[in-house]
Formats: C-alpha cells, structure tokens, sequence
C-alpha cells in the first residue's frame, strides 16, 4: 500500500475538516442581520430591493449547480490540493466586499464564493468519508451536521454584533479560511496518490439517483423555518430580536442534538430513520400551522430541527457508504449540490404556496403535509437492499 493510505486520521485531521466545514454555514448567515444596513447603502441603485438579498442566497445556488464539478475534480486531481486553493480563495473573494464599491461587483463576488465553498464542503465531506469507515464515519458525518446546525446560530450572532460596526465588518471573518488553510496544508493529506492519468469509473447514478432526490426534498424541508421562523413569530407579534435569535437557537439545538444522536442510531437502515426524521418535521410544520400561540409555534420549531438534524446526516451516508474511493468524490459533490439547490428552492416554494394558501402558516401547513406524505412514502422509496448506515463499503 503508498504510505499515504497507511496514515492513520485523528483529532487534528477531524477539527479542521468540520471546521471547513462550517464555512458554508458561514457564507449562508453571516451577513443576514447587515441586509438591512446594506439596502439602505444602495438605496440609489437600480433594483437593490431585489439585488441585495442574492447577496446573501446566491452562494448557496452556485454550490448547488457547481458542487457536482468539484466533486470531478476532486476525483481527478487531488482532494487536498483543491481544498487549499478553494480555502485561499474563499478568503479572497468573500473580503472583497471591504473594498467593492458597486453592488453588482459584490454579487460577482459572492458568486466566486460559492465556487469556492462548493469545493471547500465536498473535499471535507470526502475527505472525512476517505480517512474514516464504518460507525465512526456516521458519528463524525453526523458530528458535521451538529456543528453547522450550532455554528448557523454563533455565525448570526457574530454578523449582528460585527454589524454595530457597518455592513461591511461581517465580511472580515472571511480571513478565518485563509487561517485555516496553513494548518490544512501542514496536516491534511491526499488519502491516495493524486493526479495520475487513470480514467475514473463511471458514477454509479442508479445508486445515487433516490438518494439524492430525496435529498432535493431534503433540503427544502431543512431549509424552511431557518429561513421562515422569524417572519412566523412576526405575524403573531413577536418582534423582539432577543427572543426570536432565543427560539431560533432553541430549534438549532434541537437540531444539533438530533444530529448528535445518530451515531447511535446508525445501525439502522435508511428504511427505519427517514420516515421518523421527515414524520418529526412534519410533525412540527403541522403543530405551527395549527396554533399563532408562541408556546405551541416553538414546540413546533423544535420537533421539525430535530427531524432535520437527524434527516441530514441519515441522507448524506446512505450516498456515500456505497462509493468507492475514485467515485467518491463526484458522488459527494452530486449529494451536495442537489442539498443547497433544494436549500435555495425551500423559501421560493414556500412563497409561492403562501400565495395560494393564504400566509405563511398555512404554506407551512402545506408543506407539513407533503412531507408526512413522504415520510409514509419512504418505505416504498427507499430499497430493501439498502442495508445499515454503519456498514462501510470500501
């Protein structure tokens, strides 16, 4: 065996792949809480009213049609080398904003961001599928989804407090990627001999195509009270920021914890987890649409985190434990681009129901319905062969 696959992964390996990670996490909330200040800074422009929100979801589009390519890089070149110069250039282009002057340039500057995080999340995801197996792979798959459940609500918090100062100073925590990336460089390794000439095997698409279709729903579900619970507690009233960063930390750790637990649970199979992570956030979507009291809203926002929190990393290992090594790469790019491409769909899709529906609540409703619908229609989706998320098949 090259000496490279004989190296053993440990905590040094783990810390910095989850907490590149979190750097997806990061360009997705950030900025959230300066939106306001940065519409009232190009009030004069053209559109700003529409332009200044993709600033913010734009990222999450680009990884979703790009994560896919990145993925074939990995696989064709080197995991390591595309994860340093996607970190390099994520601290970049995601401070360009401290000197940019015209709203389209940091549009385009975003865009690059959302390259680079396309690479950062599929090289972490792989590399961490690469270096582990079997049961510790799921704890350390799951561990990812708790950190950037925990990191979303710590990233909201800092872009507030930095926004005292500008909208601007939220875009200086991009330089934590280039901080990141020396240690990377000194203790990350390519698990096998990159950039050889070999022709890749094909991606097994039948193996991947209900996995990542799930996911696509997957991600609209997981994405919709981050981004709706805030309007939802401002149709019945509440409107303090305090409390409602409170609920929403509540529900992040319902998620974080749910997340946490699968590492337990992972000796199940896809067949027994999916209809109870999608029946919890059905659950919690119906139990907000049923009542405008804010006791019962929040008991709704904490069973729907901990469905996602559980549903998140019970679909990204029943993707990945199948692959081999030269597949594995494309198959976690393919999983994560059609994750944040339902991601940026869930709050057009909740709009748009809201419309027909009659509010918010009621498009929430909805959407708990089609999602009860899918948790009852998991067994029927999901192969009998698809055995325990543990089993590693290396």
């Amino acid at each position: 065996m090259p000496a490279a696959l004989q190296r053993q992964a440990g905590l040094p390996q783990l810390v910095l792949l989850l907490a590149g990670s979190c750097l997806s996490v990061l360009g997705a909330v950030l900025i959230a809480p300066v939106l306001p200040q940065m519409a009232d800074h190009f009030a004069g422009t053209p559109g700003a009213d529409v332009l200044v929100p993709i600033v913010l979801t734009v990222p999450a589009l680009i990884i979703g049609l790009t994560a896919p390519f990145a993925g074939f890089i990995a696989d064709r070149i080197d995991r390591k080398r595309v994860l340093i110069i996607a970190m390099i250039g994520y601290t970049i282009f995601g401070t360009a904003p401290l000197y940019l002057e015209s709203l389209g340039s940091i549009i385009g500057s975003r865009v690059l961001v959302g390259l680079c995080e396309a690479a950062i999340m599929t090289c972490c995801t792989t590399l961490i599928a690469d270096y582990w197996s079997g049961p510790r792979r799921s704890r350390y798959l799951g561990l990812q989804t708790l950190l950037a459940s925990v990191s979303a609500t710590v990233f909201l918090g800092v872009g507030g407090a930095l926004g005292s100062s500008g909208w601007r100073a939220p875009f200086w925590l991009y330089l934590v990627a280039g901080v990141l990336a020396v240690p990377m460089a000194l203790f990350i390794w390519q698990p096998a001999a990159g950039g050889e000439r070999t022709a890749l095997p094909p991606v097994p698409w039948r193996q991947l195509r209900v996995p990542c279709l799930v996911t696509l729903a997957g991600g609209i579900v997981f994405y919709a009270l981050i981004v709706e619970l805030s309007f939802v507690l401002d149709e019945v009233s509440v409107t303090a920021t305090a409390t409602i960063g409170a609920l929403s930390a509540l529900m992040s750790l319902a998620t974080a914890i749910a997340a946490g637990s699968f590492a337990k649970l992972s000796h199940r199979t896809p067949r027994e987890l999916l209809p109870v992570a999608f029946g919890l956030s059905a659950a919690g979507l119906l139990v907000i649409w049923s009542s405008a009291s804010v006791p019962v809203i929040t008991v709704g926002a904490v069973l729907t985190g901990a469905g996602t929190g559980l549903l998140l990393p019970v679909l990204l290992t029943w993707a990945t434990n199948g692959l081999s090594f030269a597949e594995r790469g494309r198959g976690t790019g393919l999983w994560t681009g059609t994750l944040f491409i339902g991601e940026f769909l869930s709050p057009v899709l909740i709009m748009g129901i809201a419309g027909a529906a009659g509010g918010l609540r009621p498009a929430l409703g909805v959407l708990g319905v089609l999602v009860a619908l899918l948790a009852a229609g998991s067994l029927a989706i999901v192969p009998r062969t698809a055995g325990p998320l543990d089993v590693t098949h290396d």
